[in-house]
């Protein structure tokens, strides 16, 4: 695994405060990192327990997935399967998710790639103990009928895909890669006999005898052969190496839309957008690589492909790590609904805006802003190999490198820059007035305490500013301005 870190600019909001003694305070803004907790080998995943607030299991691609309970780590593992596995470069135990009905069904699913090499969703169960899981439970979904293949045949290394995640209409979506090599060399995301390339939708709440494990559902867009005729667990073409989507989470208030962070090729990563039920898209891996052609040798399944709504070339990152749209609160109301996804190789974390539609659903893409500086960069971050959020929806960063989970927080920061003397001072006081309440994002108060030193010395007095995130506070009778007086 490569990693280099870059150099960008800090975001910063500037806000001047004015008086008959003037005092210019720089004000920065921005997403801080805190750890939540450490000691992890190579983590790829960060999955909140839906049955209880306190507890997230962290995914270790070595095979063993760890309990993180109020920011401490257990000792104990939820489950080791590394006698199972094949680790190491894209290889390994790569996905974790909980289903709907987890607090009654006790299920819990997990993707692996196996001794072989090839991928395999398999089925566990909580014991009675609900941070270890019981091994003996371990069920492997069969493809294509009960007497199907336990696993998905990988033909190279690479390109397992590998993530697992839940719907709003309550099935499992398995993110599959291409199959590896390079430039898809057998056409398989566009091959409809073939589940690699794909977003897989299956429906996995059937009885445990159920003889595979999952039925597809009746909605599913390739059901009924149209466009195509097509492996009927298919929801999308066109797929190179899906890592990491997540769903706009509707209880937040989210559109319940799926955006997808699919690793390019040589020159373009891409985000794809897909407003909700909107199965059957082609992406248009290989023939389009982001929005660009690529290899044009052999036709598409079918048409039209689907544009990402945002790609950035290998000039300024490598491989995307999808992220989620911010439905929490922990930070100012300008974050929510923006998408955040990052760099896995250059250790980069960006967010953009999203406009929906309100008719069609889709999304357009805007206003791009880097957090890595404000995140702690690259020696705190390292290479970043997914994302995940809490109870709360808050967001956090998993640190394959540093083997470290971080949570982001917001901080505000004030740096006096300019104190200088505008009037003569006059001893019946001063008076200072402060806009805040609109000039930050977020609910923040402005706080001008009393003068604690005001000397006419060579044009230069000082006082005391403080910047606060807090319930926005009225002051006088105009509702939106402060008004406050202190003698010198």
């Amino acid at each position: 695994m490569r990693a280099r870190g870059g150099n960008v600019a800090r975001p910063a909001i500037a806000l001047a405060l004015f008086a008959s003694c003037g005092v210019v305070v720089d004000v920065q803004a921005q997403l801080r990192s805190r750890l939540q907790a450490s000691g992890f080998a190579s983590p790829v995943a960060f999955v909140q327990d839906p049955t209880d607030r306190a507890v997230q299991f962290v995914v270790q691609q070595d095979g063993r997935i760890r309990v993180v309970r109020g920011g401490t780590v257990l000792p104990a593992d939820f489950i080791d399967l590394s006698s199972s596995i094949v680790a190491g470069g894209e290889q390994g135990l790569l996905g974790l998710a909980f289903p709907p009905d987890a607090t009654v069904s006790r299920r819990v699913f997990v993707n692996f790639t196996n001794r072989s090499g090839d991928t395999v969703v398999a089925r566990l169960r909580r014991s009675n103990d609900p941070v270890v899981a019981d091994p003996a439970s371990r069920f492997d979904l069969r493809w294509g009928g009960g007497a199907g293949a336990a696993f998905i045949d990988q033909p190279f290394a690479n390109h397992n895909g590998g993530h697992l995640a839940f719907g709003p209409d309550g099935y499992l979506y398995i993110g599959l890669g291409d199959g590896g090599s390079g430039d898809d060399p057998s056409h398989n995301a566009q091959n409809p006999l073939e589940l690699l390339g794909k977003m897989l939708r299956i429906d996995v709440s059937v009885p445990d005898s159920h003889p595979s494990g999952y039925q597809v559902p009746a909605d599913n867009p390739f059901v009924r052969g149209v466009p195509v005729a097509a492996r009927p667990e298919i929801w999308a073409f066109g797929l190179r190496n899906p890592w990491r989507y997540s769903f706009d989470d509707r209880s937040r208030g989210g559109t319940g839309a799926m955006v997808i962070g699919d690793v390019g090729q040589n020159r373009w990563d891409e985000v794809d957008y897909e407003p909700p039920n909107r199965g059957g898209r082609n992406y248009g891996w290989r023939n389009r690589e982001g929005a660009h052609d690529n290899v044009t040798s052999r036709a598409p399944a079918y048409l039209p492909l689907i544009e990402p709504i945002y790609e950035y070339d290998h000039t300024v990152g490598e491989s995307i790590t999808g992220g989620y749209v911010y439905r929490g609160s922990a930070l100012p109301p300008t974050f929510r609904g923006r998408y955040f996804f990052a760099d896995f190789v250059e250790g980069r974390v960006w967010s953009i805006a999203l406009a929906v539609d309100g008719v069609s659903g889709e999304a357009r893409a805007s206003d791009l802003v880097e957090h890595t500086a404000g995140l702690g960069g690259f020696p705190q971050l390292g290479n970043i190999s997914s994302f995940g959020i809490d109870g709360d929806g808050e967001l956090y960063v998993v640190s394959y490198s540093t083997g470290r989970i971080l949570v982001s927080v917001y901080r505000v920061s004030v740096r006096p820059i300019q104190i200088f003397d505008l009037y003569k001072l006059e001893s019946s006081g001063i008076t200072m007035a402060c806009r805040a309440r609109n000039a930050l994002p977020g609910s923040h108060n402005v706080r001008v305490t009393p003068w604690t030193s005001c000397v006419k010395r060579s044009n230069v007095c000082a006082a005391s500013v403080q910047i606060s995130k807090a319930r926005p506070r009225v002051c006088a009778a105009s509702g939106t301005d402060c008004a406050r007086k202190s003698n010198g």
